[in-house]
């Protein structure tokens, strides 16, 4: 029987809840004893507890009842399911931390039944070696000191932006879901490279380093994106003609067209 408060408790304790979960001990930003975590899968929960050396239980009403801080890291159609069971326990102190593509502010409320302090957060899974992002919104009931308790938290992992909340749908498309859109071009760029000839090991060190320098030139010059990709195309040289490859199959479209895509589902998740 659990007889202690807890700073942070997570219902669901998948690859996210880990992510987070491992970056906010090793960084400092809280004690593994106060963090406690939910989860219907016993195995998997006590290779959890032996990994971080966090509290868990199996009962979800647990995480309510002691701890104020309250992360629902479980799939957005299982919140039907387990919102209606720590409603009980939530209460005027509770704070709500949602981590789900297409949950809207309001739709978690409406389950809830009853005024409930909410924040709206987006991670993506580089938060697995703490080079994530997370978009965050609140609402109006969220004090200025607990958003930014909230803030610490997910900062431990990443970079965080506010964002207005109608925002919050483009945010899944361009860094919640992007990083399968990465890999996979990883994994294309690789196996090119592997038809040419270069080993396969290589063929994926070349082609992640690539896309990590390239970012990093993005962040740290600040540079927009086309003066950076002009700087590579020499007149009439190997990169122009690549790229002209890549306009002529409707690569720029294509991904447009992915992104907005993803975009109408998250809305369509609500």
């Amino acid at each position: 029987m659990i007889k202690m408060k807890y700073s942070l408790g997570f219902i669901g304790g998948g690859n996210m809840a880990k992510a987070m979960i491992q970056a906010i001990i090793s960084n400092g930003v809280l004690k593994a004893q106060d963090i406690i975590v939910s989860n219907i899968d016993i195995a998997d929960l006590q290779k959890t507890k032996k990994e971080l050396g966090i509290h868990i239980t199996l009962d979800n009403s647990e995480i309510a009842k002691y701890c104020e801080k309250i992360v629902l890291s479980v799939k957005p159609h299982q919140y039907a399911d387990v919102i209606p069971e720590i409603v009980p326990f939530v209460n005027e102190k509770s704070l709500i931390i949602t981590v789900a593509a297409g949950k809207s502010i309001l739709s978690v409320q409406k389950l809830f039944g009853k005024e409930v302090k909410i924040i709206r957060t987006m991670p993506n899974t580089p938060a697995l070696i703490q080079e994530g992002i997370t978009a965050i919104c609140r609402n109006e009931q969220v004090k200025d000191i607990e958003m930014g308790a909230v803030l610490k938290i997910f900062s431990s992992f990443g970079k965080v932006e506010i964002i207005e909340e109608r925002l919050m749908d483009a945010v899944v498309s361009v860094s919640g879901s992007a990083p399968a859109y990465i890999y996979v071009l990883i994994e294309a760029m690789a196996d090119a490279a592997v038809l040419n000839g270069l080993p396969r090991d290589k063929a994926y060190l070349f082609a992640a380093q690539t896309v990590l320098g390239s970012a990093k030139m993005v962040l740290q010059t600040g540079m927009h994106p086309a003066q950076l990709k002009d700087m590579v195309c020499s007149p009439g040289g190997t990169t122009i003609e690549a790229l002209r490859i890549l306009e002529q199959r409707g690569f720029r479209s294509a991904v447009i067209e992915a992104m907005d895509t993803c975009v109408q589902k998250a809305k369509n998740l609500s």
